[in-house]
Order: structure tokens, then sequence, then C-alpha cells
């Protein structure tokens, strides 16, 4: 393995691991705070990606459909969180489960009726059209090098506003002690309704940054959401860091794993074979990965309770 290649995966890595991070985040707070199972958080991921494709067409600006995207997401998940969610709060999981998987297939028709069966395509803004050369001979995606440098700078601000402020120190008290926060006059009501958009938001900005790479398309929301509970499982619920981490973990390990494998596969198998038995073993030890980590830490790596 040379080093250009050694270079390409982990910064592949690093970009999915990013992209999981903003999901996560958004699911782990509304998990971890408001004890909703949110399963329609992956729809809201693909509601953002058709609403950016949508709005780039119009606007003739990825930049104006980001944006517009974002604030369409947001409003959507307030929208979510005013007529649904807060009849949930008081459900058992179970029926949260079952309302929430009523919505991927809601979310889904719905996507299917207005925008088509067929996948959009999300060009991305000319300025990335070039790759950035980072070593003599080795060059790599300017979009890709965006996409890792905006999911930095938001874990970073999350961090900030976590840390740093008035809202952060609800949110923590929230995901510590949630009952405790409501004794002590916190509007709670509030708190989840900002979570919730502000989860939603995370998840369009996702969306649109993947939807440029990946096609965009009904069902997008699912895989991808499997994925973002086992970061939060794997990280712990209701961390921000432990979203951060988690995420970074499953995206190094499933981008190194779907390159590698097959090439060591390929050593003991014939190269059909390994072609299509390496990609299943790069899935399955993600789950072996989560297994691990709760076999030691069985909250969490970076648990917000306890």
């Amino acid at each position: 393995m040379d080093l250009a290649f050694a270079i390409e995966n982990l910064l592949n890595g690093l970009q999915f691991g990013l992209m999981l991070f903003l999901l996560a985040a958004g699911l782990t707070l509304v998990f971890g705070i408001m004890d909703v199972v949110n399963l329609a958080h992956g729809s809201l991921y693909m509601a953002g990606a058709y609403f950016a494709a949508t709005f780039t067409t119009l606007c003739g600006s990825f930049w104006a459909g980001l944006l517009l995207s974002v604030a369409a997401t947001a409003a959507v998940g307030v929208l979510l969180e005013m007529a649904v969610f807060r009849r949930l709060y008081q459900r058992s999981h179970l029926s949260q489960l079952l309302a929430t998987f009523a919505l991927i297939l809601i979310f889904n028709e719905l996507a299917r009726m207005i925008w088509g069966a067929q996948a959009l395509t999300l060009n991305t803004p000319p300025v990335f059209s070039r790759p950035v050369e980072l070593l003599p001979g080795f060059s790599y995606s300017s979009f890709r090098l965006f996409i890792i440098g905006t999911g930095l700078a938001v874990a970073a601000l999350m961090y900030l506003i976590v840390v740093k402020t008035r809202l952060g120190m609800l949110v923590r008290a929230g995901a510590s002690d949630r009952e405790m926060a409501i004794t002590m006059g916190i509007d709670i009501a509030r708190v989840f309704t900002l979570l919730f958009a502000f989860g939603a938001a995370l998840c369009a900005l996702a969306g649109t940054l993947l939807g440029a790479i990946l096609e965009v398309q009904v069902g997008m929301g699912e895989s991808i959401l499997i994925l973002a509970f086992v970061v939060i499982v794997i990280g712990g619920v209701g961390s921000i860091r432990g979203a951060l981490v988690g995420a970074l973990l499953v995206g190094m390990v499933d981008t190194l794993s779907r390159s590698l494998l097959p090439a060591a596969l390929r050593a003991i198998m014939a190269p059909e074979a390994a072609a299509g038995v390496g990609p299943s073993l790069a899935s399955i030890l993600i789950y072996v990965l989560m297994a691990a980590v709760l076999f030691f830490k069985p909250r969490g790596l970076f648990p917000a309770r306890g």
C-alpha cells in the first residue's frame, strides 16, 4: 500500500465520519434530552438533499440552494416537533418507533409524488471543479476537502455553543437530568423545539453535501440512519463529544475496511469472490466495533448521564 493510497483513504474516512457526525449530533441530542426515538431523522436528511437540489436548480447557485435547504428543513423540523413529537413525549418508545416509522413511509411517498422516482443530480460549485494537490503527485477532491473543513467547523461551533453559552448550559442540564432541569424552571418545551430545528438543519447540511457526491433519491436516509444510531450507541447517548468520536471511528472503519479487505481477500480467494465478500465483511466490522465498545463501556465512550 503506497502513501497516496493510505492518505486518500484516511481523508475519505474523515470526510464520511464528519458527515455522520452532522447526522448523529442532532439525533443524540433528541434521543438523549427529549427521550424520543426518532426514526424519521434520516428522512430529514433526505428532505434536505431534495430541497438543495430543487433550490439550486431554481436559483442557479449551489450556495443559495444550501442556505435555503437548511432553512426549509429546519422549518419542517419545527412543524414536525409541534404537530407530531409533542404528542409522543409521554408515550412509550414502542409508540415512538411506530409513529416515526410511519413518518419514514410518508416522507418517502411525498418525495416520490413531488420529485418522482428517478434520482436527482446535485452539481457542485464550479470553484470545486479541480482537485487540490496535497503532495507532489497526489491530488484530492477539493469538494471533499470542503466537506471536511465544514464538518470540523461545525464540530468546533457546537463545542463552543454547548460549553460556552447559556443555551449550551440548558442542553447539558437537560441531557444530564431532564427532571431536575424542569424543576429549576427551564422552558423545556422551547429547548425541545430549538433542538429539533437544529438537528433538522444539520441533516439538511449533511444531505446537501453528500447529495452532491451521491445521488439524491427516495429512501436515501434509511441506510445512513442505521449508521447514525451506531454512532450514538458507541459514543454515548446525549454526548456531542461521543457523537464526534463515534462518527470518526465508524467512518474510518467503514472506509478503510471497504478499501483494504477486498485486496487482502484476493490473496486467499478468487478476485470475484473477494469483491463480493469484502464489502459484506466491512459492513459487519462496524457492528463488531459497536459490540466491542459496549462490552467494555456499556453506556458508550462518553455517556452524558452517569
